[in-house]
């Protein structure tokens, strides 16, 4: 079970609004990659449930999380139904992630009061979200809907949490595109880890990435 209230959860991700979102089949190569995350400043973590042994890799990297990553929310992305909901939080994930948004995966984290971030893409999908408990909404494919459709969405809905997922680039220029558009956070997938290999380098574009986004909080 996550180690965090749901009130929490929400907080630590409005307050480090860049997700990375990774999926490696290698438990060892991926708590590489956590590791370097976390030391570039990211407290948030989505790990996609994309592969045969997603589950057992997931198993490994939340104690991992709570032996050397202690502040950081270790996420569950790309899930489906209430039994995957279920099982992953049991073993110990702190949100719930979704491409789409299903009312049976809503019902398992109100349950457990784990936040859940459902997928939309459509204004209708967003007000249903916002009506079955989703603690923020995922605006995804970013690359598909566009910063155009997020300012578009900020009239009529100027205060429901958004994350955009797909179509993020580790530039300023991207960041700042999403940002003044009006989202609360991004998530950051095989743009990010282009060359991940280098943890290092990773851990100072991050670095870099994090400080150019506080200064468009301000």
């Amino acid at each position: 079970m996550s180690r965090f209230s749901s009130a929490a959860a929400l907080e630590t991700v409005l307050h480090y609004p860049v997700v990375p979102v990774f999926y490696h089949a290698d438990a060892a190569y991926t708590k590489r990659i956590l590791q370097a995350c976390y030391a570039g400043g990211l407290r948030v973590f989505e790990f996609t449930n994309r592969g045969a042994n997603a589950f057992e890799v997931f198993q490994e990297l939340v104690p991992f999380v709570q032996e050397n990553c202690p502040d950081m929310l270790l996420g569950i992305g790309t899930i489906y139904t209430a039994a995957d909901a279920e099982r992953f939080i049991q073993a110990g994930a702190d949100f719930v992630v979704q491409p789409c948004l299903t009312a049976e995966v809503a019902e398992v984290c109100r349950q457990h009061g784990t936040p859940w971030l459902p997928g939309t893409m459509t204004i209708s999908e967003v007000y249903q979200a916002t009506q079955l408990g989703a603690a923020i909404v995922k605006i995804f494919p970013g690359n598909v809907l566009g910063p155009g459709f997020i300012k578009s969405l900020r009239g009529p809905m100027p205060t429901v949490p958004l994350m955009v997922t797909g179509g993020v680039e580790p530039t300023e220029d991207s960041l700042r595109e999403w940002f003044t558009a009006g989202v609360n956070v991004v998530g950051m997938g095989s743009q990010l880890f282009k060359n991940a290999d280098d943890t290092e380098a990773l851990s100072r574009q991050i670095v870099s990435l994090l400080t150019f986004v506080d200064t468009l909080k301000k």
